[in-house]
């Protein structure tokens, strides 16, 4: 039997002590906390990475801290349209949804896209009439109504920018935020999954659609390889095709995860002006939570281990 592992993120950026209330970053541990235990307690039985991964994401989705489910951040027209995406490294499975309104557990759909249709990747309308399809849990847009988003949604139309969660010009706590939450793990069975879910950027247009959802880019699972999930600058992963890279990097080169990740995190993306950082997890239960920007909401879990919480660098 091979020890389990679990790693989760909350999203990476310009996350400083300074700016952080004692009651705040209380919060943020708890919430981390609290989803670690979700998919812990999944391994510890026995069961799969795959589930121990969705139930930590539903944990992230359902708090209004993240950019993801309850707490997504508003569109353009006022709306939440949100991203997410499931990968099984035993298979090299997945499911995911982009552009999808008013689904509790947009990473729950993504699941139910791999298991219950013939595709992998799902958007807009198509999607949503697919989630009334196989009964996925819908919420009215009361239930997505945070006050501190709908207040980042009214001064990102005033300055008609598009904002990257909290940006350092006209957020009052001084933080840029990518809020996107993840998890990957590593079960006793030997199997890997990776997750990713997200409401993308406030004030976007025209259904853009990040990283979080795309396989290779922001979410990944190879048992061969690792198991990724990002955060960050959405584009830039993309162009970079992120997740993927490092696995690439791990089965063609040989390099180790940390070094695999160290190349992509530290030198790729920074070249180009990518900011952010990602969770990894290798077949061995290696862990690495790489990150180029000040902070990312990040913690894990080894079997037999304590639990590390991380926001600062």
């Amino acid at each position: 039997m091979n020890t389990y592992a679990i790693a989760i993120h909350g999203g990476a950026g310009t996350i400083l002590k300074s700016t952080m209330t004692p009651e705040k970053e209380a919060a943020y541990t708890q919430a981390l906390q609290d989803a670690i235990n979700a998919g812990e307690t999944v391994l510890k039985k026995g069961g799969t990475s795959f589930d121990a991964v969705e139930l930590a994401i539903i944990s992230l989705e359902n708090n209004p801290l993240f950019n993801a489910g309850k707490g997504a951040v508003f569109t353009n027209t006022g709306k939440h349209e949100m991203d997410a995406s499931i990968m099984s490294g035993k298979d090299l499975r997945g499911g995911a949804v982009a552009g999808v309104s008013n689904i509790k557990n947009p990473i729950s759909l993504s699941r139910a896209v791999m298991e219950q249709s013939e595709h992998v990747f799902l958007a807009g309308s198509g999607a949503m009439d697919f989630a009334k399809k196989v009964n996925a849990r819908f919420e009215n847009d009361d239930y997505f109504f945070v006050q501190m988003r709908y207040e980042q949604f009214q001064m990102a139309l005033k300055s008609d920018t598009m904002i990257l969660d909290h940006t350092e010009d006209n957020f009052e706590t001084g933080e840029k935020k990518f809020g996107t939450v993840g998890a990957v793990a590593l079960d006793v069975h030997g199997d890997l999954a990776a997750g990713t879910s997200t409401g993308g950027m406030t004030n976007k247009k025209y259904g853009r659609v990040g990283d979080s959802p795309m396989l290779g880019a922001g979410t990944y699972a190879n048992n061969n390889t690792c198991a990724i999930s990002c955060t960050g600058h959405g584009e830039f992963f993309i162009r970079s095709v992120v997740a993927y890279d490092i696995s690439c990097l791990m089965e063609y080169k040989g390099l180790s995860l940390k070094e695999a990740c160290d190349v992509v995190v530290m030198d790729k993306l920074v070249k180009i002006g990518g900011e952010g950082g990602l969770i990894a997890m290798d077949k061995q239960g290696n862990i690495e939570l790489p990150f180029n920007s000040e902070g990312m909401y990040r913690a894990s879990k080894k079997q037999n281990e304590e639990i590390f919480i991380g926001i600062y660098k």
